[in-house]
């Protein structure tokens, strides 16, 4: 695997709080007291026109015979608003994820989600895209929520998978834990699986938890996609290379990097690099020469490995709480503007899987866009 480090969501939150490690989080811009508790992170809302739903999946029998964590996301029902709202993370790992960096586990929570636990899901005359969702080397299924929830507000049903490397109910992991992009492709593949029995009127949650109503019905798995954060973006390749169930790619800054290589694709696969770019990183452009369908990259100025993540949106939160340095932010988030990678991540995405999942021709992909000069397309 590559030798550059990357933004794990341990090492992020270390070097964010740095500047304030013995000091509490405080009230500030962008957070909000949690009634009888720490100060509470937040997210920013998703533009679609449904609400949101969400449930968790335990799944037994994953890859290596562990039970493994995933959730799906999707439009919800009218009544969603009577459900309790999900928040980014559970608490236990929430706090295991705090004190790993030296923090009293209480002292910060979670943000909360557009996500309605257990909502009915919005019943149509279409079933819903399926899209994938693989996290990176350390992190966690929620690393993506901004994306994901963008996603499930316009119409998609989402599936986050939790590999064996990452923050979860189940397990918190360990910095040496080896765990490789195939792991993360074997894990997806057996949750597409699982996904496969819901669509056939099966609950394959361990502890036989009841699916939110509808949930079953509303799968089309004749239209599936998937996307991944650095190790993640690599397991996407690696799960197209093995199973045209996943008709599409997207990569935020993989390395691309795994024994056996990644292979070419004949399918669409678009590249958003940040670090990993191709002229940074020998393996992206070898990944990019052998692409054989529809291909794009593009690239934010300024952008940093997790520009496309949560993280471009909460470590400022962080720094501002911290008294963090503007040398110091700049090192983690680059100089793309937090809410101008919002905006990118709630796009560009929504318009990839609605080219290539939806058949709907999205003219954003077309060229540069004059409302989004950061973003350059790399031919």
């Amino acid at each position: 695997m590559t030798t550059k480090p990357e933004l794990t969501r341990r090492r992020l939150l270390a070097a964010a709080l740095a500047a304030g490690v013995a000091a509490p989080f405080a009230t500030g811009r962008g957070w909000a007291a949690a009634p009888g508790g720490p100060a509470r992170l937040t997210l920013p809302r998703p533009t679609g026109p449904h609400d949101v739903g969400t449930v968790d999946l335990r799944l037994a029998g994953a890859p290596g015979g562990r039970d493994l964590m995933a959730g799906v996301w999707y439009p919800a029902a009218a009544d969603a608003r009577r459900h309790p709202v999900a928040p980014w993370m559970p608490a236990a790992p929430m706090r295991a994820l705090l004190a790993d960096n030296g923090f009293d586990p209480g002292v910060a929570a979670a943000p909360l989600t557009a996500g309605r636990t257990g909502a009915a899901v919005l019943r149509t005359t279409d079933r819903r895209p399926v899209v994938l969702f693989s996290h990176g080397a350390g992190g966690h299924r929620s690393e993506t929520t901004i994306v994901v929830q963008e996603l499930a507000s316009h119409g998609y049903a989402v599936v986050t998978v939790d590999s064996a490397d990452s923050y979860n109910e189940l397990t918190v992991p360990a910095d040496d834990l080896p765990v490789t992009p195939w792991d993360h492709a074997h894990d997806v593949r057996f949750v597409l699986d699982r996904i496969e029995d819901i669509d056939a009127g099966r609950n394959p949650d361990a502890g036989r938890r009841p699916l939110p109503a509808g949930l079953g019905d509303a799968l089309d798995l004749r239209r599936v996609g998937m996307f991944g954060w650095s190790k993640g973006a690599t397991a996407t390749a690696l799960v197209m290379n093995q199973d045209r169930r996943v008709r599409a790619g997207l990569s935020f800054d993989g390395p691309m990097q795994s024994q056996p290589p990644v292979e070419g694709l004949d399918r669409p696969f678009m590249l958003m690099t940040a670090e990993f770019g191709r002229a940074a990183e020998p393996s992206v452009e070898e990944f990019w020469s052998r692409l054989r369908g529809w291909r794009l990259n593009v690239q934010a100025d300024g952008a940093r490995h997790g520009a496309y993540c949560d993280h471009q949106w909460l470590i400022p939160q962080l720094a501002t709480l911290t008294g963090m340095s503007a040398e110091d932010r700049a090192d983690w988030i680059g100089t793309l503007d937090p809410a101008r990678a919002v905006q990118i991540q709630q796009v560009y995405p929504l318009a990839f899987f609605d080219q290539h999942l939806r058949h709907r021709r999205q003219r954003l992909l077309d060229g540069p866009s004059r409302a989004f000069p950061e973003l350059r397309f790399i031919p």
